[in-house]
């Protein structure tokens, strides 16, 4: 699968970055021109069935690493470090555990590789209780969804994926179906797990409830040589919510 991607920087080494679920390249619009500025190429994708990218009836981990694989490869890039938040975490955790020897180091921002029990469930109802046809602004959709979800910041991600068609017409970014079919698949263990030696940095939030203190020990099990960095006062959203700090980290893992 040919995925969507954004390219900050000419030059200089490839940091490739994989946004989470509901999300796309977009959220690391910022993100990525800062760290292009300090003499990086920075790639962000679209994963399959989220933004600009090709649809499919798969959303599981293994077939997201593959089109990993597929984009590192008509880039000729083989010594990348790979950032994946959330479910883009999961994701280049799978990659790494399939294609050893293919990147330069390894980035999870606020996932583990275990399992998480569905938790968007009434996210997706907000999605859903959207009539597109029926639908004549942002505003009432924003209104509609603020029944499911109350957090304006959310909604104001979630409202990115809806866009004017070629006729005019309210629609998706996100396959909407696959994902809601797909969402415990999304939350699930990854498939395979093997020993990944290569340098891995975990970043988590000091108030995320995403990666404990209790699933380091699993984590340090399958990824021998990880270091856990935990931004103070951020949440899963990380590199949204602290970017200065996030930034600093990362910069300095690579480095």
């Amino acid at each position: 699968m040919k995925l969507f991607f954004r390219q900050a920087g000419e030059s200089g080494p490839a940091i490739v970055i994989l946004h989470g679920v509901f999300g796309s390249s977009d959220n690391w619009l910022t993100i990525s021109k800062t760290i292009a500025a300090q003499g990086y190429r920075v790639f962000s994708l679209d994963q399959r069935n989220h933004g600009q990218s090709p649809r499919a009836d798969e959303q599981d981990y293994q077939s997201m690493a593959t089109d990993l694989r597929e984009f590192l490869e008509d880039h000729q890039l083989t010594d990348a470090v790979l950032v994946g938040h959330s479910m883009g975490g999961k994701t280049v955790m799978q990659y790494a555990m399939m294609y050893p020897g293919t990147f330069w180091k390894l980035v999870v921002v606020d996932i583990a590789p275990k399992f998480y029990p569905i938790h968007h469930a009434d996210i997706i109802r907000g999605l859903n209780a959207i009539d597109l046809l029926k639908l004549v602004s942002r505003n009432d959709a924003d209104a509609i969804l603020s029944s499911y979800e109350p957090i304006m910041a959310v909604r104001q991600f979630l409202l990115k994926n809806l866009y004017r068609n070629e006729r005019g017409q309210f629609d998706w970014r996100i396959n909407l179906p696959v994902i809601e079919r797909e969402l415990h698949g999304i939350g699930d263990e990854l498939t395979n797990p093997r020993i990944v030696t290569d340098p891995t940095l975990f970043i988590r939030g000091s108030e995320s409830p995403y990666i404990l203190n209790d699933d380091l020990p699993a984590i340090k099990r399958i990824f021998t040589n990880a270091t856990v960095k935990t931004i103070e006062g951020a949440g899963h959203w990380v590199q949204a919510e602290k970017p200065t700090e996030f930034v600093d980290t990362l910069l300095s893992f690579i480095s």
